[in-house]
């Protein structure tokens, strides 16, 4: 696996979890220094996620358009990476 989707997939996990902190803080008991402290993590990840998808040569249009989504983008990226690379396969199978 090539360096830029393990760092892809790192920061496409740590914006989802972050995402999932910050919606129940606020759901509960909306405590400031968790909002604080969690918010810009999940900012920062949700910047490399865009980041990585660009300079990603595997990823198209719409994958970088997808990294664009926060909280699910860098998941369907990764996705679609995924989904891109069995069809390059299984055509280079074929032929």
């Amino acid at each position: 696996m090539s360096r830029p989707h393990s760092v892809l997939r790192v920061a496409a996990a740590v914006e989802l979890g972050s995402l999932a902190v910050l919606l129940a803080n606020l759901a509960t008991v909306h405590l400031p220094p968790v909002s604080s402290l969690v918010g810009p993590l999940h900012g920062c990840a949700y910047l490399v996620v865009v980041v990585a998808a660009a300079r990603d040569t595997g990823c198209d249009l719409t994958g970088r358009a997808l990294a664009w989504l926060p909280g699910i983008g860098g998941l369907l990226v990764l996705r679609r990476l995924a989904r891109t690379r069995r069809e390059k396969a299984a055509s280079g199978s074929l032929g």
